[in-house]
């Protein structure tokens, strides 16, 4: 069984594209472990605040499964298929970790933006603090209380919803 972590975002519909999300993960993985609901605002382009979370699970399914079932999970969620990288987004769901692999197919594992975004970085390091980078070799805990806090403003919102 590997443990995987998966980032999500949504800026179009917030609050309902972030049930919808978490209610397909749920319907995937079963049981969910949720950081807490971050608001940020976008990087990379002007427009609506994201809501940001890490979601942990475990899975019996491959890597590639999981990452192919994130994709059909946000298309199906409004994602369109040819969206840019910096623009609003319906539901965005990236692989963050599985287990300590490192690899670039078929996705970046693990995440570059990990160590680059607070909002990514915070939530990761709530919900699985002692965990260690499987390149740098630090925790969460300790990336986070090394990463410049001030650089990118987070909100904690309240999460409605449950498993």
């Amino acid at each position: 069984m590997a443990q995987i972590y998966i980032s999500l975002g949504t800026n179009i519909e917030r609050e309902h594209y972030l049930q919808k999300g978490l209610n397909a993960l749920a319907a995937v993985f079963k049981e969910l472990t949720l950081s807490s609901l971050y608001e940020s605002e976008p990087i990379g382009f002007v427009g609506n605040a994201f809501y940001n979370m890490v979601i942990g699970a475990n899975t019996v399914l491959s890597v590639n499964d999981v990452a192919k079932i994130l994709r059909e999970i946000e298309f199906a969620h409004g994602r369109l298929v040819n969206a840019k990288k910096f623009s609003p987004r319906t539901l965005d769901l990236d692989l963050l970790l599985y287990d300590d692999l490192v690899l670039s197919q078929p996705a970046q594992i693990p995440r570059d933006e990990i160590t680059k975004n607070a909002f990514v970085l915070w939530p990761l390091a709530e919900i699985a603090p002692h965990l260690k980078h499987p390149i740098l070799q630090q925790s969460y805990q300790q990336l986070w209380q090394n990463y410049d806090q001030t650089s990118q403003q987070l909100t904690k919102k309240t999460l409605n919803w449950s498993q």
